[in-house]
């Protein structure tokens, strides 16, 4: 079926065969020539045949050998073949010579085949899956091909993926899968005969690392006390239809494999692969300011250094100054256009090859003059000429009218005034095009020349005025067409005289980071470089010239409209345009003209190769040169030969191909002479990659696969010196043996970067010493940007360019090398030629390598990743450094040149700004950062003998505090003199029955009901007679109360204190989400045992509803009793307890963690709470508290239901979801009460953040006003959220809040409240901690804004009676003062135990009774399980004290153990937070000592792939991390307790069952 792919494939890349070779024979003599490189023949087995298409990924069935993969044949037998290969009868023997590279390249994969490295495969959302589907693809359009191949028009029919070819091959791939029996869940342990389709993903990847260059990841070395079971899936031999979890079916590996393969497989895969040895690192370090040591790579004592003799200064030939040449090139076009006014200059093409205009020198330079003459009187007034001699002008014309910008050009040259080719301007947000507009105003242009053609096409405003581009100056835009323009006066001649040093033109040149200079070149060098071309070129008059190139600079400009000039030469000038259509037309125009000379790119000759098919009539034998632009990059060669191979038989000789080196700065450095002799074959250097990383050349000895394969660009220009100097630090002269960057002394270079003295002066005027520090001449040379060193005979070699240069630990890339070894991994079949990018960016103080490539519109997702996964393998054998990331982007993507290449820097930026939108993603951190810290190793702690000094720890004072002594405090509270609340009740129903505890808003912020205490009491009688008559409950019985937030709820539990039982306060189930919550629901009213269930009647029918029996067992509720009907009748008595140890009430939360925890409340317990927060916030009945909280737990169930009882003032109580219809409902409130204290969560603070946000003015306009509260006080059990408090008082200071009045409070669960701003006491404090010290448990304070600090607020004061110490939560030792450590708490609201924890009561019974290992070893503590420390303040206490203050750092079961190191994950989610817009939310957690991050994404889908990068690049830079997994999902898939909290181990069950439904998940390497 496959048969015509191999086909295509051997004619694309070979010549037609000659006759006597038949396909059979070919196959033969291949198969013998490279047998030794290719693994055996597969056997007729379906499974080995999928494992040899594994092997050579675009294999064909039956057959084991294809041209994809060549074997390395030794270079120098090739060499000595192809010398040999011109005799058998005058006819070519057809040799094989491909690719040197590719050969390179596919050996070093072969190499790999045998060990398999299994990578897992991202997981994608189907919906981006499709994304990239033939179907979606356009072909690229005009304005857009590419540098170097781009999308040909029959390309289909070129490129060797014929359809039908592929499709069949994927048939019979299919069938070859689902014929095998068995089938593996990927997990790198198992493997079977035929392991199915989800296995081939898994082992596409052949063990990356022959020697690693890096210490390994972390992944071995720190394990939890309890090891983690991991489950491997077994292979199973039933059929393949696997369990599906959760939304599994949602999700697929992008080939539709399911992925059932569960994620913990994957993640498995990846521990077993990053657990591989790497090289032994180096152990050395620089400091980065503390004590987290990033390692610095030391040289490599065994590197290679150059040992050659310092190099000579290489001279060229004399320029030999001929009689006739012209005194400067406008005396040249004056002389041809009076002489020869006939004789062609320039022909220009239309889009079908037919020549559209011939310009002959006559109409050149009758024209130039009229342009001059109109440039100089015709703009501006005659007293204020616009444009005067020496004044810069630009120039803008297409790149299909080469005529008019050349009669521009010359009109400037004529009237001294100094022209600016650029770039047409598109469209405004044109790449580079900004950076065009700064070079135009750092020139001081102000009159644009251009056709009347391309003014038509400029984008115009609504006034029909040409648009200020962005970054452009203002510009008068002129039309140059001669009927535009005035005819000079008879009278009225240009000046034209001899070259002089004056600016003659100004050439761009674009950076590595985008920003663009102009050259400057004066008439001498102009004319200097014109002859030195014509002496070295051989150029005759009226020879004829074919030009690919773009004319507005370099190679283009300088032969095809400036020494063509010189020489009256005939220009064939063929447009972008045409060759996109047809990308032979440059051949057929060489053959139709008998053309002399072309000059072409490495490109044209590759898009030639692609579309020749065997045209009878192409005849090359009239070219004596083939000038190469770009022969100086390290993949031009491959061009050449290849081109050379097949037209060689159509006249082509090989001594035509001329190869030239470049740069804007030094103009053309060195051009392969055109010669007559075929016997002397060019330079060829065969370069060890390795030595060229140190800068050294070495002819490669043994290791065949990693060599540079470079040609010579030739002599050295005529009238000029070179020489090759270090790149960096003082230009000192190289070694023999050693590469470095040329320096050429000539006059024909340019002479500055206009504007710009200081960046000048480094590049134009260097001045190169001997290694004893003597100037090698008196002249200045200038700096050409390339690297590379002069070989034997003078020839010139470049290897590389120093804008392309990674510097990776020490070792020297170039970006041009990498490229071609990405090319050649499966050359032409995946990514476009010159569709590639490579940079570096710097992340942890070292460069990274990226790849970016447009991957073809009709790749697989599997082929993409597999093509990664090979070019890693390639980039690492053969240049030995790892790749950072790899990224894909859809074809026609990437930001382009004005001629099609890719814009490198606006590419770099738009990955760094995460703006790429690639289809497909691999980073391999684990294998590239070889520099982070050492992993911490624990000290054993000091003991308790010299530590203790009275109440000294190590010389600090021990860290404990207290809030006031509740014995000390004088007040007339009423209600100490009762034991219990219910007493308290009873109280206050008769001494003020009618003083309203409780007011209930609705949501438009009126009164939906209230209570007084009178009220309250009666309707807690008519309950507790419910309870007991239809309840039948005991005293002591359980009752779970299921009420929405409001009164019924607080009736409902005094209820049940009137009556003896326990209440236990449960949210009720969410209507629209009953699957969800239900379930929850049930657990708790299990886990406390409640007898019976207290609710209203709409929720007792919701719990009995259809959709609650599919959640959970309906039949398995206690009796469930409903309160809208109650019983008329008073209890006989209210029930008075025993003893106030007894319990009160259970409260029940679901931790951050994840664990249901319910705790025991005594009375006594009860009302000692209440009293600390009567004193703390002098609550009396005449204040009026607002309370916007959930009444679940805590302390908002304290205030909610509690503390009016206790204190007698007016709680307004505002349910939080009825924020959600009106946001500034609780404001509202609180400013129309005028309100002193108010509480709320930290849900609602980020509800009103968000939600009025904008709506400040109109708020201020109802009259809300702030002014009067003095606390605002953020319920939480976590470290404060600092940028949410700060960012909501900020907001509402217009209204009138004060800034001081925000600040939390902190509880947990063995005590729910410990801190508690209050109205009395110092204003909250804020300190700056050392990220990097924290990790270490250690605090360090520093200054605001200083690198790593962390700010961390205070979480309120101390309550009244709570004592706090810090401890070691591992040694339970004191700590001192600033030290990080365990929060213990005494205090008599502690609760007195958990009633049961779900599952672990043996590990948490010290939780409430705990003692200090040493010092006061008689107190009884309660362990928080909170990490913090406390600091003692300048300020003082109410009570005239120093002021203790507590600062929270976070949970110990949250804090992540990493690299010996503690991390607390809000601190990594903060840093993701930032790394891009799009990133709302995000959470982190660990799995087998994988850090795995999950961020929120709100945006298009396309975006997710983004945030690969950008979150590995933040986490790594900040925190020192390397991230395993990342995961994209959608808003709200992070699930959130109610106080707000994410609920990190919910979300972490849920990834590793596959039931977050993501949109993308990336396993880094």
């Amino acid at each position: 079926g496959a048969e015509p792919t191999v086909r295509d494939h051997s004619e694309c890349l070979f010549p037609s065969l000659p006759g006597d070779i038949t396909q059979k024979g070919y196959e033969k003599k291949r198969s013998k020539l490279i047998g030794a490189y290719l693994p055996q023949p597969p056997t007729a087995n379906g499974a080995a045949v999928v494992r040899c298409r594994l092997q050579h990924s675009e294999g064909a069935p039956g057959r084991a050998l294809h041209s994809g993969n060549i074997g390395v044949c030794d270079i120098r037998e090739a060499a000595v073949r192809e010398r040999a290969a011109s005799t058998a009868g005058n006819r070519p023997l057809f040799y094989f010579r491909f690719d040197v590279h590719t050969e390179a390249v596919q050996a070093a994969l072969a190499k790999h085949k045998e060990r398999k490295m299994a990578v897992p495969m991202p997981s994608k959302r189907r919906s981006l899956v499709v994304q990239t589907s033939m179907d979606a693809y356009t072909p690229p359009d005009t304005s857009s091909g590419s540098e170097d191949e781009g999308s040909v028009q029959g390309d289909s029919q070129g490129t060797p993926t014929s359809s039908q070819g592929s499709i069949n091959m994927e048939h019979w791939i299919s069938q070859a899968i689902h014929g095998s029996t068995t089938s593996t869940t990927s997990s790198s342990s198992t493997q079977s005969g035929g392991s199915g389709a989800a296995h081939r993903l898994a082992d596409v990847m052949a063990q990356t690392h022959i020697e690693n260059h890096s210490a390994p990841p972390d992944v071995t070395t720190y394990t939890s006390e309890h090891p983690i079971q991991v489950e491997r899936p077994q292979g199973s031999t039933t059929s393949r239809t696997a369990p599906k979890y959760g939304n599994a079916e949602l999700m697929e590996t992008g080939d539709g494999v399911p992925v059932s393969s569960r994620v913990s497989a994957k993640i498995q895969q990846l521990v077993n692969t990053l657990k591989r040895p790497k090289r032994p690192p180096l152990r050395e370090f620089f400091v980065d300011d503390f004590e987290e040591l990033l390692e610095v790579q030391q040289p490599d004592p065994n590197q290679p250094k150059p040992e050659g003799a310092q190099m000579l200064a290489m001279r060229g030939e004399q320029l030999g100054v001929v009689t006739n040449w012209p005194p400067s090139l406008e005396a040249a076009l004056q002389r041809w256009g009076t002489i020869s006014p006939k004789a062609p200059c320039l022909t220009t093409m239309d889009t079908n090859g037919k020549p559209l205009y011939i310009l002959t020198y006559g109409k050149l330079w009758t024209r130039s003059m009229k342009v001059a003459y109109n440039i100089l009187h015709k703009l501006g007034t005659k007293q204020e000429p616009m444009v005067r001699p020496g004044d810069r002008v630009a120039l803008v014309f297409p790149n299909n009218d080469p005529a008019a910008s050349m009669v521009a050009f010359y009109g400037c040259l004529l009237a001294e005034v100094v022209p600016v080719p650029i770039e047409v301007p598109l469209t405004r947000k044109d790449a580079g095009s900004q950076q065009i507009g700064f070079l135009l105003g750092s020139c001081g242009v102000t009159v644009a020349l251009t056709s009347d053609a391309c003014h038509k096409g400029l984008p115009k405003s609504p006034t029909g005025e040409i648009p200020q581009f962005k970054g452009w100056p203002k510009l008068l835009w002129f039309v140059t067409e001669s009927k535009h323009l005035s005819k000079p006066p008879r009278d009225w001649f240009p000046h034209i005289k001899d070259a002089n040093n004056d600016t003659a033109y100004i050439e761009y040149k674009t950076c590595k980071d985008g920003s663009v200079l102009g050259v400057t070149v004066t008439r001498i060098a102009l004319l200097t470089h014109c002859q030195a071309l014509t002496q070295a070129c051989g150029y005759t008059e009226a020879e004829t010239i074919v030009n690919v190139l773009d004319f507005k600079k370099d190679v283009g400009l300088w032969h095809g409209i400036l020494t063509s000039v010189m020489n009256m030469m005939h220009v064939i000038s063929i447009p972008y345009s045409l060759m996109k259509v047809n990308p032979l037309s440059w051949i057929q125009k060489v053959c139709q003209y008998k053309a002399k000379v072309a000059c072409v790119k490495s490109r044209d000759m590759h898009w030639a190769l692609v579309a020749h098919r065997d045209q009878r009539d192409v005849n090359l034998s009239s070219l004596r040169m083939l000038i190469v632009a770009d022969g100086a990059n390290p993949w031009s060669i491959s061009s050449c030969d290849a081109f050379l191979n097949v037209f060689q038989s159509k006249g082509l000789r090989q001594e035509v191909i001329c190869p030239c080196a470049s740069s804007p700065e030094a103009l053309t450095v060195a051009i392969r002479r055109p010669t007559d002799d075929s016997n002397q074959p060019p330079g060829r250097g065969v370069l060890s990659m390795h030595g060229l990383t140190y800068g050294v050349i070495r002819v490669d000895s043994e290791e065949k696969l990693s060599v540079l394969t470079v040609q010579d660009v030739g002599l050295v220009m005529p009238g000029a010196i070179m020489c090759s100097v270090k790149p960096d630090g003082v230009p000192q002269l190289c070694r023999t043996d050693e590469i470095g960057e040329l320096c050429v002394c000539a006059i024909a270079t340019g002479t500055s970067y206009y504007g710009l003295s200081g960046m000048t002066k480094n590049t134009f005027e260097v001045f190169p010493v001997t290694s004893s520090g003597a100037p090698v001449s008196e002249y200045p040379f200038v700096r050409t940007g390339l690297l590379g060193f002069v070989g034997p005979g003078g020839l010139v070699f470049v290897v590389g360019k120093m804008d392309g240069l990674m510097v990776v630990s020490g070792r020297r890339h170039n970006a041009d090398d990498i490229v071609a070894t990405a090319l050649a991994v499966e050359p032409m079949k995946f990514v476009y030629r010159g569709r590639i990018a490579v940079f570096s960016v710097t992340v942890l103080h070292d460069e990274r390598i990226v790849i970016v490539a447009e991957q073809r519109p009709d790749s697989t997702e599997e082929d993409s990743f597999q093509w990664m996964s090979r070019v890693l393998q390639a980039i690492d054998s053969i240049h030995q450094v790892g790749v950072y990331c790899l990224a894909l982007v859809p074809a026609n993507t990437l930001p382009k040149t004005p001629l099609g290449g890719i814009h490198l820097s606006e590419t770099k930026q738009l990955f760094l700004e995460g703006s790429l939108h690639p289809c497909n993603v691999l980073m391999c951190p684990h294998t590239c950062v070889t520099n982070l810290p050492k992993p911490r190793q624990k000290q054993p702690e000091i003991g308790p003998a010299s530590v203790m000094v009275g109440n000294l720890v190590s010389g600090k004072r021990i860290a404990q505090a207290s809030g006031r002594d509740l014995g000390q405090i004088e007040d007339n509270d009423q209600a100490r003199k009762f034991l219990f609340l219910s007493e308290v009740l009873q109280w206050r129903a008769q001494t003020t029955p009618d003083h309203v505890l409780y007011t209930l808003l609705n949501c438009r912020g009126t009164i939906a009901s209230s209570l007084t205490c009178v009220q309250l009491h009666k309707r807690a009688e008519k309950i507790a007679v419910m309870l007991m008559e239809r309840g039948h409950l005991q005293d002591g019985d359980h009752v779970a109360l299921v009420y929405p937030p409001g009164i019924d709820l607080i009736a409902a539990f005094y209820g049940c204190l009137y009556a003896g039982c326990v209440p236990i306060t449960v949210r009720p189930p969410h209507p629209q989400n009953i699957a969800t919550t239900l379930p929850t629901v049930k657990m708790i009213v299990e886990v406390s045992r409640s007898a019976c269930l207290m609710t209203t009647q709409l929720i007792c029918k919701l719990l009995r509803s259809r959709e609650a029996a599919a959640a959970v067992d309906v039949r398995a509720w206690p009796p469930i009793l409903d309160t809208d009907d109650l019983p008329k009748k008073r209890p006989a008595q209210i029930y008075k307890p025993s003893n106030p140890d007894t319990l009160a009430y259970l409260d029940f939360s679901v931790s951050t963690t994840g664990m249901l925890a319910g705790v025991k409340m005594s009375h006594a317990a009860t009302s000692a709470f209440c009293r600390s927060i009567k004193l703390q916030c002098e609550l009396y009945p005449s204040r009026e508290v607002a309370i916007c909280l959930d009444p679940y737990c805590g302390l908002g169930f304290v205030l909610w239901c509690l503390c009016s009882v206790y204190s007698g003032h007016q709680s307004i109580l505002i349910p939080p979801s009825e924020l959600e219809t009106n946001p500034a409902l609780w404001l509202l409130a609180v400013s129309q009460y005028k309100v002193r204290d108010t509480f709320c969560s930290y849900s609602v603070m980020e509800l009103c953040t968000k939600g009025l946000g904008s709506q400040t003015e109109s708020l201020k306009a109802r009259g809300l006003d702030l002014s009067r509260v003095r606390t605002c006080v953020v319920v939480a059990e976590e470290r404060p959220r600092i940028a949410l408090t700060q960012s909501f008082s900020k907001l509402f200071k217009d209204l009138g809040l004060h800034p001081r009045a925000v600040s939390t409070s902190f509880g947990c669960r063995v005590n729910l409240a410990i801190c508690l701003q209050g109205t009395s006491g110092p204003d909250p404090t804020t300190v700056y901690v050392d990220m990097r010290a924290l990790r270490h448990d250690r605090v360090r304070l520093v200054e605001r804004g200083s690198p790593h600090s962390l700010p961390l607020m205070e979480s309120g004061k101390i309550l009244p009676g709570v004592r706090i110490i810090i401890a070691n939560p591992e040694t339970k030792g004191p700590l001192g003062d600033s030290h990080l450590g365990e929060i213990w708490v005494h205090s008599a609201h502690n609760a007195s135990g958990y009633f049961t924890i779900y599952g672990d009561e043996s590990l948490q019974s010290d939780h409430f009774n705990s003692r200090l290992s040493f010092g006061d070893t008689q107190t009884v503590w309660a362990r928080t399980g909170y990490l913090g420390f406390l600091r003692r303040t300048e300020l003082t206490d109410a009570n005239g004290e120093r002021h203790d203050a507590l600062y929270v750092v976070g949970a110990l079961d949250e804090a992540m153990e990493l690299r010996g190191m503690r991390y607390h994950p809000i601190d990594i989610e903060t840093s993701v937070i930032r790394a891009h817009k799009s990133v709302t939310e995000c959470a982190v957690f660990t799995w087998t000592n994988l850090l795995v991050v999950v961020v929120e994404l709100d945006g298009s889908e396309q975006e997710a792939l983004d945030l690969v990068p950008l979150v590995t690049n933040v986490v790594l830079e900040e925190h020192y991390l390397v991230v395993g997994v990342v995961v994209v999902v959608d808003i709200g898939v992070i699930p959130i307790n109610s106080r707000g909290e994410k609920q990190r181990m919910h979300l972490r069950d849920g990834f590793l069952a596959d039931q977050l439904d993501p949109i993308y998940v990336a396993y880094n390497m």
